[in-house]
Formats: C-alpha cells, structure tokens, sequence
C-alpha cells in the first residue's frame, strides 16, 4: 500500500493534478484499475526505486516525488485508456464526479450538477444508480463524509473548525450529519482514530 499527502504533488501542474483526481475517488473512497502482468511488474520497479530512496538515511525528498510522479503518470496513461473505452453514461457519471470535487464543499443539491452535465436530475439519477448503485445526494455525502474523515484523521484542525471548513453553520448539525452517515459522532470517531494510530502508528491498516 502507497499513501502519501497531496502535498507531495506538484500543485503547479494542474493537468497533473486533474489526472491523478481521475485515479482516486471516482467511484467512492477507492477506484479499481485492472492491469496486465507486465505492467505490474513496470509499477513495482519503480515502487521499489521509491522505497529504496525513502528508506534511504539521506533520502532526498526530490527523487520521492520525482519517482512518485512517474509511478503516477504510469496508471494514468491506463486510466485514461479505460476511460476511451466506457460508454456514455460511464462518462457522465466521470464528469459528475469531477464536478463533485469541484464544487462539493459548497453546492450539495443533485440539480446542480445534472444541469452542468447538461441532462435532468432524474437522469442523472438514474444513471448513477445503474453504474454506482447510489443517487447524486448519496455520493454528494459520501464526498463530505470522507473529507470529514480526513480531516478529522490528518489535519490539526478542532472538530469545530471542520465544521466550518465543511460549510456547517453550526456544529450541532455537522455533529448529526456525521453520526447519520457513520453512526459515530465525531468526537467518538476521532476517538477511534487516534486509537487506532496509537496501536498501529498509521492510519490505514
């Protein structure tokens, strides 16, 4: 497993950082690539060009990324292979989940973004739930919860301010919304999460 901050991309390279959106995230917390054998292998040379460097005493932080940006710009020469190859309404809901990331923080109704996407609400509704079993408010919340989540998990922030950061007015109703969707409150989530990082020093396994 690879995990890294979105710090460590270069947020100058736009383009770049739009394609490496379209590997992560596009169908909730985790996308599914499937690859050859071959290009497994060409993913774990330079895996472990980067693990080599980073356990590196002298490790330069500029080869980290270097490697990481070439590691990166591999699957997304798959991805956007498999993009070419989807139908219309695979598409559709790509550019709904791209508009999702754009704007979630601050738009959170279906009607927005069917209208972008150019199609009406109950089309949109329905096609999402065809390919990704849920409705544009659904995903609209999941976007929130896992930025919540993250928040919570990464970031120095108080529970308050999250809330903020969210685009809560109150954080009684962030608190209500976050047990809705995960049935913890976030203080007891938080909890959980610092538990967690005790016992196993990271935040994913």
């Amino acid at each position: 497993m690879l995990s890294f901050k979105r710090d460590l991309l270069d947020e100058e390279a736009k383009e770049f950082s739009l394609d490496v959106f379209k590997i992560f995230n596009v169908q909730g917390e985790y996308s599914f690539l499937k690859v050859s054998k071959e290009f497994s292998d060409q993913l774990c040379k330079v895996y472990d060009l980067m693990e080599e460097e980073y356990q590196s005493q002298n490790h330069s932080l500029l080869i980290i990324k270097s490697l990481l940006k070439a590691f990166l710009l591999n699957i997304i020469r798959v991805k956007e292979h498999e993009f070419t190859m989807q139908d219309v309404n695979q598409k559709r809901v790509f550019e709904f989940m791209l508009l999702l990331e754009e704007n979630y923080l601050h738009i959170r109704n279906t009607d927005f973004y069917a209208d972008k996407i150019g199609i009406s609400t109950k089309r949109l509704n329905q096609i999402l739930k065809e390919k990704l079993q849920k409705t544009g408010l659904q995903l609209i919340h999941d976007r929130v919860i896992l930025e919540a989540k993250r928040q919570i998990i990464h970031s120095d922030h108080t529970l308050k301010e999250i809330a903020y950061l969210l685009d809560f007015k109150e954080y009684p109703y962030f608190s209500r919304f976050f047990k809705q969707h995960t049935a913890l409150t976030p203080e007891h989530f938080k909890k959980q999460a610092n538990n967690h990082i005790a016992l196993k020093a990271n935040t994913l396994i």
